[in-house]
């Protein structure tokens, strides 16, 4: 049996610590389900044996203080986030102890604003990581870490580049998306699929996937009339949303408006058009049964060939497929 391990300390967030345990949990009934033993042991591990406040005012139990257990015993351990990441960062004994248990332990992640206890440690010096986006600033405070902005974890187990080793993974929800992955990888995918449907999840959304929905983005930075234009263009997805049209609409040119959506959305006109005609056919296909060819015209994608693309791109699905689920 594989040993999952995932650490606790107070005022963890609760849902980083049980989403992803879960996943191993749900694999393990799966595995009893088919007639073979579970694959999947479970650990908690804190400062000391005992109970452990999170930050939603519920208690976990810590079952093994993290200082007693011998790293090799372990397969995987992950790092959840939580407003108490903070202390934890200062928290010199447990880096220590991470900086010498990470050669041991097969794989070594972090959830949310885990990353930053990692990188407190210095183990994601030279790599790829992301956290919540809420933390990235703080993340890409160490220049040694080349900080992705906009996926939902980074693991890769065919990598080379060390992914497949340590990896971290965005806010709560892309925790368990992380686990389906590791999942997996141990089991493979028709496991993997089996924990999801048990879980009523869509399997799988791909590490590199947008961290939140192009309708969700952040505006507090926003300039009025670049939030005057994204709420047209949500309202006209059907319509000539090209570049030059839009920067037309906005009287600026078309490397200006580029530069304004770089520095207040983090990507690029076109990447945006994309993504709210995505969620626009999301939504229609899970809501509205209209055929494929009706949900390309209305969402602005005009031809079914290019929803469909579009959708294998990001989701590793078709969009038959999602509306089979999901409708």
């Amino acid at each position: 049996m594989k040993t999952i391990a995932t650490l606790i300390y107070p005022d963890v967030m609760s849902l980083d610590v049980t989403g992803p345990l879960q996943v191993f949990a749900s694999a393990n009934v799966e595995c009893e389900r088919q007639g073979v033993r579970p694959h999947y042991q479970l650990r908690v591990l804190g400062e000391k044996i005992g109970p452990v406040a999170t930050s939603a005012g519920i208690q976990f139990i810590a079952e093994l203080a993290w200082r007693d257990v011998d790293p090799r015993s372990l397969d995987t351990l992950l790092i959840p986030g939580g407003i108490g990441q903070q202390a934890q960062c200062r928290n010199h004994p447990l880096l220590t102890w991470l900086n010498d248990a990470e050669p041991h332990i097969r794989r070594l992640g972090s959830v949310c604003s885990g990353a930053l206890i990692l990188s407190a440690a210095g183990l994601l010096d030279g790599l790829r990581a992301t956290t919540h986006w809420s933390d990235m600033d703080e993340l890409a405070r160490n220049t040694k870490i080349h900080v992705d902005t906009d996926c939902l974890h980074t693991y890769r187990p065919e990598a080379n580049d060390g992914s497949h080793h340590l990896f971290t993974s965005a806010g709560v929800t892309a925790g368990i998306d992380l686990s389906l992955a590791l999942v997996e990888a141990d089991l493979g995918r028709p496991m993997a699929l089996a924990v999801a449907r048990r879980l009523v999840m869509f399997l799988r959304r791909p590490g590199g996937q947008a961290q939140f929905s192009a309708l969700l983005l952040p505006d507090a930075n926003r300039t009025p009339r670049l939030l005057t234009l994204l709420e047209w263009m949500a309202l006209n997805l059907s319509a000539d949303l090209s570049l030059d049209t839009l920067a037309e609409r906005m009287h600026l040119s078309p490397r200006s408006l580029s530069r304004l959506f770089l520095k207040e959305l983090g990507i690029a006109p076109g990447q945006y058009v994309e993504r709210l005609r995505l969620e626009a056919a999301r939504a229609l296909l899970q809501d509205s049964g209209a055929s494929i060819s009706t949900i390309a015209r209305l969402s602005g994608f005009r031809h079914p060939e290019n929803l469909r693309r579009t959708f294998q791109k990001h989701f590793a699905v078709s969009p038959h497929d999602y509306a089979a689920r999901f409708a």
